[in-house]
């Protein structure tokens, strides 16, 4: 391992990808960047100082953090840790999110007490504590900010962007989305609207998600270099055939919603709060299915299997379900012969109630489930964050072990007339989950369907229906694949050597 204290002969500055705004691809980009990097024989890792999004990950030490960390660690070929997010925010409401801080929540905090400046500086410690520690271990350390980094009502409690940029002596590389069109003005602005003292952090501009023939911002790339007096260091055009894990949820309900003949047809429902959503990516990939997002009642009576994903509040969505009709269309469609599969709070859906005695969610102390499955869920404040290895509780005892993580509040028993049936067992030999058949089952384990012999296990009552039954997907090689296509669309379109001088400029 490379220490970032060793000679400066091979050594690094570290790099912020910050960006004129949200969801310019600034989280991409930093996974492209560290796939670079290890590509040239450097050992990088990514840092986000503070996260928010409802995707998260259970490191290998049972802590959690941001997925989108979690994929840059991927690409850099390193396990993730919570070093590399020491902060996420998991929005609960509108104004609301529970903080998370090195890999354990804290509380909940409405957004106007957050981002005051008392109890700031408590914050900021524990941040730049995190990134101190990391450079210790890792060179380059490829950052991210959050959002704007222009945001100037809030540059006093900002913890993400600049600041963390200074405590690092990062090098910091401004993402402009011009897709989203207005890209002069943004970038321009951004770049204006910082002190003097922070804009000289700024080394170069990427503008990113570029439509058409890149010959004609040429005089663009000019005009951008000569007012904000930074380079353009590339201009990356838009993409559509590379498969990067994304943060956002926004795009789930514009998959297709029509069902097709010669694949099982999995419906995801659409929750209000749903919540690691990459427990689907390998199915979308599945040639044995297509799989869509929706809410709504007719799309869901089409489906050959109907699945509850995750959810930050379950007590919240399940409210929802049983008034929008959703919940009826769900057991409706199980009467008539679709497999129904309920992941974390889906799981906890399924069951005959949900119990909320201590008002961990809200004011609601019980609420009736679906009744598929025939348990009971009790809230509780203790998060479970961990790493699991397991098997089918109804398979051989010689069947490979399979891998998931779990990131949840609350604990699922049977019902008192009801005896165990586990869907999983965990390698300790703990019980996961509940079976009633091969068409209705639940589990706490998010990503058990990144594991193919799952998947088969999910897909064998519909096997008669589809064309490709004995094709299977490597999920693991295809996100290598995956990794590498971004690395050379980032180096074909973005001045590498450039990059580099600025890196290792010591002075």
């Amino acid at each position: 391992m490379l220490n970032a204290q060793s000679s400066t002969v091979n050594v690094l500055r570290p790099v912020m990808f910050a960006g004129t705004g949200s969801d310019v691809g600034k989280s991409i980009i930093a996974a492209g960047f560290c796939r670079i990097f290890k590509q040239d024989g450097y050992h990088p890792a990514p840092f986000k100082a503070q996260n928010m999004a409802l995707n998260s990950y259970a490191t290998p030490d049972g802590f959690e953090i941001g997925r989108a960390q979690a994929v840059q660690a991927e690409a850099a070929g390193i396990p993730c840790h919570t070093d590399m997010n020491p902060l996420l925010l998991k929005p609960q409401s509108d104004h609301t999110s529970q903080v998370v801080l090195n890999g354990k929540p804290i509380g909940n905090r409405h957004a106007y007490d957050y981002f005051r400046k008392e109890g700031r500086e408590e914050l900021r410690q524990a941040v730049c504590e995190a990134y101190d520690r990391l450079a210790q271990r890792y060179n380059p350390i490829v950052m991210e900010g959050a959002g704007s980094i222009s945001e100037i009502n809030l540059r006093d409690s900002d913890l993400v962007n600049l600041p963390m940029a200074m405590h690092a002596g990062a090098d910091v590389i401004l993402v402009g989305d011009i897709d989203r069109g207005g890209v002069f003005a943004s970038v321009y602005g951004s770049i204006a609207l910082l002190k003097p003292e922070e804009r000289k952090y700024i080394k170069g501009i990427i503008i990113n998600k570029f439509r058409g023939d890149i010959r004609l911002f040429e005089s663009g790339v000019k005009m951008l270099e000569e007012l904000c007096q930074v380079p353009v260091l590339g201009v990356i055009p838009y993409y559509k055939d590379i498969y990067i894990e994304e943060e956002d949820s926004v795009a789930l309900a514009t998959k297709s919603m029509q069902a097709e003949q010669g694949r099982v047809n999995v419906a995801v429902v659409l929750l209000r709060h749903l919540s690691n959503f990459t427990d689907f990516n390998v199915l979308e990939r599945d040639p044995r299915v297509h799989l869509f997002y929706t809410n709504n009642t007719e799309d869901i009576q089409k489906a050959d299997v109907i699945i509850l994903p995750g959810s930050k509040s379950t007590i919240d969505d399940l409210y929802e379900l049983r008034r929008n009709g959703v919940a009826q269309a769900i057991i409706h469609a199980h009467r008539n012969g679709a497999s129904v599969m309920g992941i974390c709070g889906g799981y906890q859906m399924m069951g005959v109630e949900v119990l909320d005695p201590n008002h961990v969610e809200g004011s609601i102390e019980r609420l009736p489930g679906l009744g598929l499955l025939p348990v009971s869920t009790s809230m509780t404040g203790e998060k479970v964050t961990r790493q699991d290895a397991f098997k089918l509780a109804t398979g051989s005892a010689d069947t490979a072990l399979m891998q998931g993580y779990e990131i949840h509040m609350g604990e699922t028993v049977p019902v008192e007339e009801a005896e165990p049936s586990p869907l999983t067992v965990f390698a300790d030999g703990h019980p996961d989950g509940y079976f009633v058949d091969g068409k209705c089952m639940g589990t706490y384990i998010h990503g058990i369907l990144d594991n193919p012999a799952f998947i088969d296990f999910l897909l064998e009552p519909w096997k008669e229906k589809m064309d490709n039954s004995n094709k299977t997907f490597d999920y693991q090689s295809f996100k290598e694949e995956q990794y590498d296509k971004l690395a050379d669309h980032i180096r074909k379109h973005v001045d590498m050597e450039k990059v580099y001088q600025i890196l290792k400029n010591h002075d």
